[in-house]
């Protein structure tokens, strides 16, 4: 199927997200969307996907306009989409909402579960998802939700599939399953749009490279185009790739986790008797396949999980069995990994998102009384330090793109005095203009004496920023390896492959501290 969008344009208020954008996917082609957080790329899906309506312009499906009223007309004409931020409802099963809104029934109008589960599994089977059909979507790893909005998508029949961030979430092994998924889905005559900011993955699967900057189209690429280049094209201006860093001057430990144990409501252990310290002047990667117990250990370092045994202290005080307000007032900060759920609230402006580690006491509140001139000009500060892409400080956070919301909570929490810095995903969804200004900012951090621990699943992103590298497993620690140590090695270890010796880590930072001295 050829899909062809011609003139597109979109308006919100003042602002133009898509300028007369003209776009043509061949039968069988994957074609890239490039460009940074905000400048109009999953606008444009979502007008194809009949979630706005566009202002000018017409969407052609093999040489016939198309009209379509929402998600539901698109989805009859053929086109599936997988969202970034996923559309999937909590507290229904897998198979639930994989048959939510195209309900099969049996004899006497029962819906048919069963053949929803059977095609979860043959789906699942089939690309190696290993999906559970009767699990509850609330209770899965966010890198398995994704999967299941991709098996949602691809339980559709869509000729057309557009990808919106997909691999945000996933380990370098499942992006690389994703890659192998697409070709075979492009063998079979579908027809893909994939929207990324990673390079390499643009690199890897796309046939043709479409660029968008400030709403516009600013020029094609091929697939056989530098980093560098792709880069410059997309952001417009020289980025720098590689992060630029010192040896840590480190100083004492500063976190302390010792036999830490974090279990479920019904018993299941998530984190299993994990011990480590991390100094100050360091940044200790924990890196992991998604749902190998890491987001339940940040938790716990804030005081999120209830469940919690063990010690973590911090600068000497024990933060176990303390409130998030004291450990957050205490001088920690904190990205969690779901920005849309946990880092921000959507319905309040970006100024409001900005304030709300420090809604108590000034410079924000005083005698009870909110200060607005002084959190505006706090706001406005932020926004334009940040790059923030928006129309203004009152602007609703959730109308942002998903790195600009990203760069609101980065915002907020970099801005405060820190005693621990703790991130985790800090770049998921993040253009590399963005994620190049992020990094210097966490080794900024890093570098006035602050201990920090970077969650990621980006194996290249912890070879950037880590001093040290603690792989987790299935909630036991598999490892704590040098900062230089091979892609291939830790991704053995992330699959539970391989353990080292914690012992050599000790004796690498002893060895760096000694050397920066």
């Amino acid at each position: 199927m050829k899909l062809e969008l011609r003139g597109i344009t979109k308006r919100f208020g003042a602002l133009t997200a898509n300028d007369h954008i003209d776009l043509t996917i061949e039968p069988g082609e994957i074609h890239c969307l490039l460009g940074e957080n905000g400048a109009g790329k999953s606008t444009l899906m979502n007008v194809l996907y009949g979630l706005y309506q566009a202002d000018e312009g017409e969407i052609l499906l093999d040489d016939v306009e198309q009209h379509f009223a929402g998600p539901g007309d698109a989805m009859a004409a053929g086109i599936g989409m997988v969202h970034q931020h996923f559309m999937l409802i909590p507290v229904f099963t897998v198979a639930e909402n994989v048959m939510l809104g195209h309900e099969k029934t049996t004899f006497g109008g029962r819906l048919d579960l069963a053949a929803a589960r059977a095609m979860v599994r043959e789906i699942s089977d089939r690309f190696g998802f290993d999906v559970d059909p009767d699990a509850v979507v609330e209770d899965l790893p966010v890198g398995v939700q994704q999967r299941v909005e991709i098996i949602k998508a691809l339980s559709r029949d869509a000729k057309v599939l557009v990808f919106d961030e997909p691999t945000a979430v996933l380990t370098p092994q499942e992006t690389d399953e994703l890659m192998a998924t697409m070709r075979q889905l492009q063998a079979g005559g579908t027809s893909i749009v994939f929207i990324t900011h990673k390079l390499r993955e643009v690199r890897e699967v796309a046939d043709r490279i479409t660029v968008i900057r400030l709403g516009k189209v600013v020029g094609e690429a091929s697939p056989t185009a530098s980093n560098e280049e792709l880069a410059s094209l997309m952001v417009g201006r020289a980025v720098e790739l590689k992060v630029q860093k010192e040896a840590p001057k480190l100083g004492d430990e500063a976190l302390v986790v010792k036999d830490l144990t974090v279990t479920d409501p019904f018993g299941t252990v998530l984190v299993d008797d994990v011990s480590f310290s991390v100094r100050g002047g360091e940044v200790l990667v924990i890196a992991g396949v998604q749902g190998n117990g890491q987001t339940e250990l940040t938790e716990a370092i804030v005081g999120l999980q209830a469940r919690v045994d063990g010690s973590i202290l911090l600068g000497g005080q024990e933060l176990i069995g303390r409130s998030v307000r004291d450990i957050l007032d205490d001088g920690v900060g904190f990205v969690p990994e779901d920005r849309s759920v946990d880092g921000i609230v959507k319905e309040f402006s970006i100024a409001e998102n900005l304030m709300l580690d420090r809604s108590v006491g000034a410079p924000f509140v005083k005698a009870g009384t909110l200060q607005l001139g002084a959190l505006d000009t706090f706001a406005k500060e932020k926004i334009a330090e940040f790059d923030i892409r928006t129309q203004g400080p009152a602007q609703a956070a959730g109308r942002l793109s998903g790195g600009n919301q990203q760069k609101v909570v980065l915002a907020r929490e970099l801005s405060r005095d820190l005693s621990l810095f703790v991130a985790a995903q800090p770049t998921r969804g993040v253009d590399v203009g963005s994620i190049e200004f992020i990094h210097k900012r966490i080794i900024e951090t890093r570098d006035s004496g602050i201990p920090v621990v970077v969650i990621s699943t980006e194996l290249d992103e912890a070879a950037a920023l880590a001093d040290r590298i603690m792989v987790m497993y299935r909630g036991k620690v598999v490892g704590i390896v040098p900062g230089d140590t091979s892609r291939e090695q830790l991704g053995l270890m992330m699959a539970g492959m391989i353990e080292t010796d914690t012992t050599v880590a000790a004796a690498s930072a002893s060895e760096t501290e000694e050397t920066s001295a």
